[in-house]
């Protein structure tokens, strides 16, 4: 094999444990390393949580000759970080080691390292390669880029509809107040393992009235995410379950109607509304928001311009009437099928800055 097919072949490996932490790690991206001395891996890891060790740290701590560091080369998905916080930088501990090439598959694009990393090893003579598999770290941390580089939550719109185009059947003022549903248990279970990973979740309204969901991951372990409730009137009483104190919530009110109640975000509900709310939700530090309905929220996040992924189940169902599922131009990426039911995943082909 050539030198970059090799650290290609490496840095997969780096991609493959950085995957094993993902919705452990958040705020932090996913990072996996390696070090390879002779052709042979002597030491490896991946950044498990928040607070803890960083990969490159942890890679280093599991090579039980260190002397073997000085003739060895680190292999990591993303630059090594530069600056103090809850550890200390990785880039400055690797050129104290004497560690002599570092391989690197993305730059870090956020305002704390953004190349600092990077200069920090090349200053102390390290030989560092950029680049490798770029393409699929950066897809590996797309949320956290996006965050980064948009100034905005990377957003996705999920929502399940029938094989012939709707999502909900015709409401009659007797309807039982619960989901309609359209997919199977093998489908929920995915969608709740989602809850965990992803670190916000948003409804509108109308959902809450007609649903009354409790927006948690009951079905698979891990922390729930943050609800975020459309209420622009502050209307919705506080005894729907998304209003549970068990699990963190912010209202989103219109803030002609806020009431100085605890965790409300008060915004200009006009033209601007998606924009304002990123914006909040960007400030909040709020990195992923995962958009579960309604059909009239989707469709605006939709028109907006601003999201980037949808995630598509179809049921083996007929409605034949009803609510009619959002429309929208995307990217095919994928398609899963599960029973019954399929999953199908798109992206937006036009990313959007705040």
């Amino acid at each position: 094999m050539t030198e970059n097919e090799v650290d290609e072949f490496y840095m997969q490996r780096c991609l493959d444990l950085a995957s094993i932490a993902r919705g452990e790690t958040y705020p932090n991206p996913m990072v996996g390393s390696i070090i390879v001395q002779g052709g042979r891996i002597i030491g490896e890891g991946f950044h498990l949580k928040s607070g803890m060790p960083h990969a490159e740290v942890v890679a280093v701590n599991t090579v039980k000759d260190k002397s073997l560091l000085k003739s060895s080369t680190l292999y990591v998905n993303l630059e090594p970080c530069s600056h103090y916080g809850k550890t200390p930088p990785c880039a400055a501990m690797i050129a104290k080691l004497g560690i002599p090439r570092v391989v690197i598959g993305a730059r870090d694009t956020s305002g704390k390292v953004s190349g600092k990393g990077i200069d920090i090893m090349k200053k102390e003579g390290v030989e560092v390669i950029e680049g490798i598999l770029e393409g699929k770290c950066r897809d590996l941390n797309k949320a956290f880029y996006t965050f980064h580089e948009h100034k905005r939550p990377y957003v996705v719109l999920k929502w399940a509809q029938t094989r012939d185009g709707f999502i909900d059947v015709s409401r009659k003022k007797d309807h039982p107040i619960e989901p309609t549903w359209i997919t199977n248990e093998l489908s929920k279970t995915l969608v709740h393992k989602w809850r965990t990973e992803i670190p916000s979740i948003l409804v509108g309204t109308r959902t809450v009235q007609q649903d009354n969901p409790g927006l948690t991951a009951r079905n698979w372990k891990g922390e729930n995410p943050v609800r975020l409730i459309i209420d622009e009137k502050n209307s919705l009483e506080d005894s729907f379950k998304v209003f549970d104190e068990g699990t963190f919530y912010y209202r989103v009110v219109d803030k002609k109607y806020g009431k100085s109640k605890k965790n409300e975000i008060k915004l200009d509900f006009g033209r601007n509304f998606v924009v304002n709310l990123l914006h909040e939700l960007y400030a909040l530090e709020i990195q992923v928001v995962l958009i579960e309905g309604g059909s009239e929220t989707l469709t605006s996040f939709i028109q907006s311009g601003f999201w980037d992924e949808a995630r598509v189940f179809v049921g083996d169902a007929l409605f034949r009437e009803g609510v009619i599922a959002p429309e929208f131009n995307a990217i095919y990426q994928q398609k899963e099928v599960f029973g019954n039911s399929e999953l199908n995943v798109y992206r937006n082909s036009d990313t959007q800055s705040l």
